[in-house]
């Protein structure tokens, strides 16, 4: 009976997100590509699915929803909506089995931009535009679009937004009302989506290219619909307004929100993790293209500044964007891009991986133990800017890592006894535990994840999800404390 409530919200959850396939389905009616009906089939199914456990969960819903049930609703959500997501996919692309088009829905919404499929060319537009919509609403979260209509359910959504919206916003109130809060950082994410398909546009790409690549963009997810990826149109342009639009992502949504509710650029100057990201961005561009330089792989500044540039800030971002393959480019250049990945992007954005705050605060935490030895009796406290960080959530922090470093070896030696090399064992873990995408190897940027195995597969699956998630969020609910009454 305890679950019952959160079966309630998971099927209002997956009803909601039936209408998502509305989307593709005006774009197949306005270009006549023919697939139509995959999204009928979709919106039917899955409205269907949701309606049906709705109305038969009705009237079981409490009025708040206990902090345990945030974690399971977060992760029933994530796990299930996928599953629905697949439809077209499996419709759509003969030949696809039903763990690769899980591993594709999973990787559209966790925004990870690692893919099992090839020949995007001659996909019908409508489905790659399904494949970077997932990207879209799974880069700010399914389950805070739904918290803005929670109330409308006698349900209340705190909780659930603590569960899952990533990094430093879990504590964080912009609006007096969680709903009204997550409204409002929907509003200037469709905002900066539909400025990003107009800059695309006017940089060269046509509408559906534009709305494309801008959903993948803006959720920092990377899927294309070139097999070449941005390589394929072989623009400046088009490069410029995606490092732009990338930057942008990666930067916390609440310090956006809190710009453009202020009409002021003051609160970036006063965002100490963007100013931190942008300056280890900018380090990252200059050293990489100097060693493009010294290692003889590109021989002209402009060019190596432009592959540098690009591939820096998609790879750090946990984009997956690519213009070349750089794995081909020396060993040191490759692990170099795939390692940024871990800490480049802000807590609150939509990209992945450990987060530059918590990075910071582990930086912090080294050097006052390394003080603490000198000074045993020194009260030193960890400081970001003008804030002191509680010890409580330095410790956070120091567990977070714990599972982190765990999870990525557990992860990796499970592909490795599985067969796969070292280099593409471990990029693959890194890369989807991150939500990277594209890895080094077999799973580099020239290749894709249709290399592994179903076992394989479903490790890298898992691993997105936690990575998603923040590891804790999914571990938890296999904690017997969990469960204990």
């Amino acid at each position: 009976m305890r679950a019952l409530p959160v079966i309630h919200v998971v099927s209002a959850a997956i009803l909601l997100f039936s209408f998502a396939f509305l989307v593709p389905m005006a774009f197949s009616l306005a270009l006549g590509d023919g697939a139509m009906g995959l999204y009928v089939a979709g919106f039917t199914i899955t409205g269907f699915f949701g309606l049906i456990l709705f109305v038969t969960t009705r009237g079981r819903q409490r009025r708040e929803l206990q902090p345990r049930d945030g974690f399971l609703l977060v992760a029933l959500v994530w796990t299930v909506v996928p599953a629905f997501s697949t439809i077209p996919l499996l419709a759509g692309i003969p030949g696809l089995s039903v763990t690769d088009a899980y591993f594709e829905a999973v990787s559209g919404l966790t925004a990870t931009g690692a893919t099992v499929i090839s020949g995007l060319d001659q996909l019908p537009p409508s489905l790659n535009i399904w494949r970077t919509l997932l990207h879209w609403l799974g880069g700010m979260g399914i389950i805070v679009l739904a918290v803005a209509i929670l109330p409308l359910l006698g349900v209340g959504g705190s909780q659930l937004f603590k569960a899952e919206f990533p990094g430093g916003m879990k504590d964080t109130k912009l609006t007096p009302r969680i709903g009204d809060m997550a409204k409002g950082l929907w509003v200037v994410y469709a905002f900066l989506t539909v400025a990003c398909i107009v800059a695309l546009h006017w940089a060269g790409m046509g509408w559906v290219d534009a709305t494309a690549h801008a959903f993948s963009a803006m959720a920092l997810g990377g899927f294309s619909t070139k097999d070449a990826s941005v390589g394929h149109f072989n623009s400046p342009a088009i490069e410029a307004v995606l490092v732009v639009f990338m930057l942008v992502a990666a930067i916390n949504f609440a310090t956006h929100f809190l710009a453009f509710r202020q009409r002021s650029a003051r609160p970036y100057v006063r965002d100490v993790e963007a100013r931190v990201v942008v300056g280890w961005l900018a380090a990252s561009v200059a050293g990489m293209t100097l060693f493009l330089m010294a290692s003889g792989t590109v021989a002209e500044l402009p060019s190596a500044f432009r592959l540098a540039a690009f591939q820096v800030v998609s790879i750090a971002t946990t984009t997956g964007f690519a213009t070349t393959d750089y794995g081909q480019w020396p060993a040191f250049a490759g692990f170099w891009l795939v390692l940024l990945a871990a800490i480049s992007s802000s807590s609150g954005s939509t990209g992945g991986g450990i987060k530059m705050i918590r990075a910071e605060v582990l930086v912090r935490q080294t050097f006052r133990e390394m003080t603490r030895i000198i000074h045993p009796h020194a009260v030193l406290p960890v400081k970001l800017g003008e804030a002191v960080i509680e010890n409580n959530v330095v410790f956070s922090v120091l567990a977070y890592m714990l599972m982190y470093g765990g999870t990525l070896i557990v992860m990796t030696m499970l592909l490795l006894a599985s067969g796969l090399d070292p280099v593409t064992a471990f990029t693959a873990v890194f890369a989807c535990i991150n939500n990277l995408g594209p890895g080094l190897g077999a799973v580099g940027p020239a290749s894709n994840y249709a290399v592994l195995s179903d076992f394989q597969t479903w490790v890298c699956t898992l691993t997105m999800l936690l990575g998603r998630l923040e590891l804790f969020t999914l571990v938890v609910l296999v904690t017997p404390a969990f469960w204990r009454k």
